[in-house]
């Protein structure tokens, strides 16, 4: 799907007209990037989390040249998709993860020993 076919769905879902959708869609993504801009993470239940990472500065690797060469630190957007996504996507693995979760036996919290004291 391209940013076409979705201003088109939003329209026809909302009974808007394209243009409409066009400011809709717009208005969503610029919020998203003003804020991951910022380094605030945007948070959709059920859909994911944009946030914005840093990486490190690292050696690469020039092939054309055959020399080393050093990449800069920089910040990079990054999504990480809900649980709800994940289950719509791939409902099998969803189903695997639950029943893992629910085989698994739960931890029993550790008693602490009271220190006895001799006189």
């Amino acid at each position: 799907m391209n940013r076409i076919e979705l201003v088109e769905k939003i329209a026809d879902t909302h009974n808007v007209s394209k243009a409409e959708g066009a400011r809709i869609l717009e208005t969503v993504t610029t919020a998203i990037v003003a804020a991951v801009k910022k380094g605030d993470p945007v948070q959709i239940v059920g859909f994911g989390t944009f946030k914005q990472v840093a990486r490190a500065a690292r050696s690469g690797f020039n092939p054309s040249l055959g020399t080393k060469i050093k990449i800069a630190a920089q910040k990079v957007p990054k999504f990480v998709p809900g649980a709800a996504f994940k289950a719509a996507v791939d409902p099998k693995a969803a189903k695997r993860k639950t029943e893992k979760a629910a085989a698994a036996p739960k931890a029993k919290p550790v008693a602490k020993k009271a220190a006895a004291k001799k006189k």
